[in-house]
């Protein structure tokens, strides 16, 4: 699964050709997520609230890229990263 960025030890990925809705796998510390990208919240599985809200955050920030990159997986094309909320690529 490509990673898109890392941050504060948080790693984020994206399967290509996953299932609706747009989504990301955020894992942090063995804590795994998906987390909508439409809302920033945890959907499934569970991650620390301090790392929630770091993730929550860095997604409505990086919102269109995101969804540029699920467009792109969803093709099987090469994803995009995107720096993390520590500036850190």
């Amino acid at each position: 699964m490509p990673i898109l960025s890392t941050f504060f030890g948080i790693i984020i990925r994206m399967w290509h050709d996953d299932h609706p809705p747009p989504h990301i796998h955020a894992a942090y510390q063995g804590f795994e997520a998906l987390v909508d990208i439409q809302t920033g919240l945890v959907a499934e599985g569970f991650l620390p609230k301090k790392a929630a809200k770091i993730v929550k955050e860095w997604c409505l920030d990086h919102q269109e890229e995101l969804l540029k990159n699920w467009e792109l997986a969803q093709r099987f094309e090469p994803l995009e990263r995107i720096p993390g909320a520590d500036y850190d690529d």
